[in-house]
């Protein structure tokens, strides 16, 4: 089978993930296409890639490395989906809620070539329930990026029931590229990484509402006892309690199981605004910068 070189990506949403997947591209010689609804966010997302570039810079070592004005000049910031009529792939990035990314599916599979590829960056949601709005279900696969997308290597790739094994090496040709491996698993909601993952920050919530530990403490444990680089609600904090809450509530809705009900205190602190590091203060307080 013969491996595409793709040139051209579309990318839908401009927050933290989609923000790390455009630059991934970008930095890897990609010309990207990302959009989101409105010329705020987009000025917000490339404001925010050319201080992760900046930051990056610090660290590389090699002197050649590209400009942040080099990269961002492979980046189309657009609030009208129809640049996608050149997209080879597309990501989508959006917020775990099954209206808003149905409406996404159906636009995208109006306006893009038969052949493009749309991979679902989703943590949770059911890649065949996503195929199923377009009509190209076998060209729909999962591609679940770790955050920050540009520093991790590994990607969660999912099958969905109609995904074509050509779609999958497309997919697989695509993270080489990027200078990332995939790990292909069957569609099952969470797949593998967050149907573990969201029930140890809700258990690890519910100690923390509990008073059986302070979050110091129950991140300390994780840290120490067990070599994690970060506690459960530090992560939580990372990724965003408001999609720590979606997600969890996609699994409780998915497998009618108790064991996903969402930590009352997950939920007020949702409620209170308290999303993590995207806004300064979650279980922790953040200077916004950083």
């Amino acid at each position: 089978m013969q491996m595409r070189n793709i040139q051209v990506v579309g990318v839908v949403g401009a927050g933290v993930m989609g923000i790390g997947v455009a630059q991934n591209l970008a930095q890897t010689s990609h010309h990207v296409i990302l959009v989101d609804i409105s010329e705020e966010i987009l000025e917000k997302a490339k404001q925010e890639i050319r201080n992760n570039i900046r930051f990056q810079s610090f660290f590389n070592k090699n002197n050649q490395a590209e400009s942040s004005d080099d990269i961002l000049h492979r980046i189309k910031f657009s609030t009208n989906y129809k640049f996608f009529e050149d997209a080879e792939f597309v990501i989508e990035n959006a917020t775990e809620k099954w209206d808003i990314k149905k409406e996404i599916y159906k636009q995208l599979d109006a306006i893009c070539p038969k052949k493009t590829v749309f991979a679902a960056n989703t943590s949770a949601i059911s890649i065949t329930r996503i195929a199923s709005i377009t009509q190209r279900a076998d060209k729909v696969i999962g591609m679940h990026f770790m955050n920050p997308v540009p520093m991790k290597p590994m990607v969660e790739m999912i099958r969905g029931y109609h995904t074509s094994n050509e779609t999958i090496s497309t997919a697989e040709e695509l993270l080489v590229q990027m200078g990332k491996e995939g790990i292909l698993v069957n569609d099952s909601p969470g797949f593998v990484s967050n149907r573990v993952l969201m029930l140890t920050i809700n258990e690890a919530i519910f100690l923390l509402q509990d008073q059986v530990a302070s979050v110091e403490d129950v991140d300390r444990i994780f840290k120490t006892c067990f070599g994690h680089k970060m506690g459960p609600l530090e992560t939580a904090d990372l990724i965003g309690l408001d999609t720590i809450l979606f997600s969890i509530e996609v699994l409780y809705e998915s497998f009618n199981d108790s064991k996903y009900r969402p930590c009352p205190l997950l939920k007020k602190m949702v409620d209170a605004g308290l999303y993590g590091r995207k806004n300064g203060q979650g279980f922790y307080t953040y200077n916004r910068a950083s």
